[in-house]
């Protein structure tokens, strides 16, 4: 599979994941890791994790996810 986005700017790069938000791949370049909250029910409340799992967004989902 190939990075939508280089193949939009006319480049042929291998992808390493797909964008969580839109589901298109992305390459190295293209790629944005960010954090996201964990949520897991114990008895009857849901608890957060303190740490943050992984998520992988392109450049433009990461850009509105981010715009204010």
């Amino acid at each position: 599979m190939h990075c939508f986005d280089c193949a939009q700017e006319g480049r042929d790069t291998a992808g390493v994941g797909v964008c969580t938000s839109c589901g298109l791949f992305i390459c190295g370049d293209h790629a944005r890791i960010t954090g996201t909250e964990v949520q897991r029910t114990i008895g009857v409340l849901p608890r957060s994790s303190p740490l943050a799992a992984r998520r992988l967004v392109c450049v433009p989902c990461r850009a509105a996810e981010t715009a204010h």
